[in-house]
């Protein structure tokens, strides 16, 4: 097992199935306030439905085509950061986050999504890191502009939400720029 510092209390890890009950117990914290930004097959409502999410990127991660690592702030489980998509054949990968409100305004999820772009760029040759969120989602568009990514348009109406269809804004990054900007 690895961890990666983000801060003097909080690390990086890989997030497995065999954490599902602690994963659930997290989402149980968080899931009124990433329910709006994230899909509902993420949200999980019981120990089976959280085994499923990570079971699901544990495959993606065999299949070299996702991963999930979760951010532990004084050993408990607050947040992560994802590849919803990873393809080294055509160089394209859409990561993703999720926090829970108690531990936002520390930077974890600047400091764990750099992390995995960084490797992702530097070490497995990915040329275009995206990453795609509502609109609306503040929070998700700050994070995107720290990484320096750019705003590269709007997808209008094409998801689905409670409400009706939903935009979502398109934000990458291309590996000359990341590696520009250090």
């Amino acid at each position: 097992m690895f961890a990666l510092a983000l801060t003097d209390t909080a690390e990086l890890r890989p997030l497995s199935p065999w954490h599902a009950e602690e994963f659930l117990t997290h989402l149980d914290r968080a899931r009124e306030h990433i329910a709006p930004w994230v899909g509902a097959s993420f949200v999980a409502t019981d120990l089976d439905s959280a085994r499923r999410v990570l079971r699901r990127y544990a495959e993606r991660w065999a299949d070299d085509a996702g991963g999930i690592w979760g951010i532990w702030a004084d050993g408990t489980l607050v947040g992560g950061v994802m590849f919803v998509s990873f393809d080294p054949q055509s160089g394209v990968a859409e990561a993703g986050c999720w926090l829970e409100p108690g531990a936002e305004g520390r930077g974890l999820v600047t400091r764990a999504a750099s992390r995995i772009l960084d490797w992702a760029i530097r070490e497995r040759g990915i040329h275009r890191v995206e990453w795609r969120t509502k609109v609306d989602n503040v929070r998700s568009i700050a994070v995107a502009r720290r990484l320096g990514m750019r705003h590269e348009g709007t997808l209008r109406e094409v998801a689905s939400g409670p409400a009706g269809r939903i935009d979502i804004a398109v934000w990458a990054v291309l590996a000359g720029e990341w590696r520009a900007a250090g």
